[in-house]
């Protein structure tokens, strides 16, 4: 793995507490979850547009379009329960345990479709280690939320 995509895939992480904290914050001031909802998504919207704008990558092929999986077209509908989710319960639950429970849950959802290969996942045997490693997020939750 090149160490600059490990960086950049930590400061991914690092931006999940940013991220469902401002949101959050957007929900609280609004007390309106959908449409803070629909507000993080156009800004997010905005933010991609202008990336388009400046590296001015053409539109795919209408070949490729047709070829993705049904399944493929899902990851923006999907992401729409996760950042409900930070709207309305990460000031609940304080950063420290809404980030830990949607971390654990990615780590062991990802080490489950990783053992099956779902998703386009090259398969990746859900070994002791990886099996121990998820009891320890569990653990490691556990210890943040209780103390």
């Amino acid at each position: 793995m090149s160490w600059i995509l490990a960086v950049i895939a930590l400061a991914a992480g690092a931006a999940n507490p940013f991220q469902s904290g401002t949101n959050a914050e957007l929900n609280k001031q609004l007390n309106q979850p959908l449409w803070a909802g629909v507000i993080v998504y156009a800004s997010g919207l905005l933010g991609i547009a202008l990336l388009q704008a400046m590296l001015g990558h053409r539109f795919p092929s209408l070949a490729a379009v047709r070829s993705v999986p049904w399944w493929a077209w899902l990851g923006g509908l999907i992401s729409v329960g996760s950042t409900l989710a930070g709207l309305t319960l990460a000031q609940k639950l304080g950063s420290g345990v809404f980030t830990g429970l949607s971390i654990t849950a990615a780590i062991v959802t990802s080490v489950l479709l990783d053992q099956f290969g779902f998703l386009g996942f090259r398969q990746h045997t859900a070994s002791p280690a990886r099996i121990a490693g998820c009891a320890l997020m569990i653990a490691g939750l556990w210890l943040v939320a209780r103390f």
